[in-house]
């Protein structure tokens, strides 16, 4: 009975410590359109996944640990936030030359410069190039991946 009264409590207080956690949903637009969700972590620090199209002809999923950098005092109203960090991508896609398909697995660099409003808008610009893999016909380096040097528009709702 004690177990099970220490796990309940403990299962409550994560389910709390969780809701508590700032959250943003919405969209990023660049080389490709991907549905984006960041979780806070501890402290600044976040976890960003997306998912969607990248390019034109691949679906890419990816994750990614970002460090809060810095936090300038450029404003009065809303917060700025300079972050980047590591993480990893998967991806399927067809190759409009061949026809064929491949399956890409890669790791991520992130690199970005956030704002939030005093209402809860954020924006922010980041680049994310992809060093990977391509499997297909074979095996050879992912190519698309470096396009991620090109900067992408995030917006999202933040709760």
């Amino acid at each position: 009975m004690k177990k099970i009264f220490l796990v309940a409590a403990a299962m409550i207080g994560l389910a709390i410590a969780a809701t508590a956690q700032p959250r943003a949903v919405g969209g990023r637009l660049g080389y490709g359109l991907q549905a984006s969700y960041q979780h806070t972590i501890q402290g600044a620090d976040f976890v960003e996944v997306t998912a969607g199209l990248f390019g034109v002809t691949s679906f890419n999923a990816a994750a990614s640990y970002n460090f809060m950098i810095a936090q300038p005092d450029w404003t009065d109203r809303g917060e700025w936030g300079i972050y980047a960090g590591p993480g990893a991508a998967l991806g399927y896609g067809a190759d409009i030359r061949t026809g064929k398909y491949s399956f890409d697995i890669a790791a991520i660099g992130q690199a970005g410069v956030e704002y939030t409003f005093w209402f809860p808008l954020q924006l922010s610009v980041d680049l994310r190039p992809q060093f990977g893999l391509s499997f297909g016909d074979g095996v050879r380096f992912f190519g698309h991946g470096l396009l991620g040097f090109a900067p992408c528009l995030s917006a999202r709702y933040r709760f």
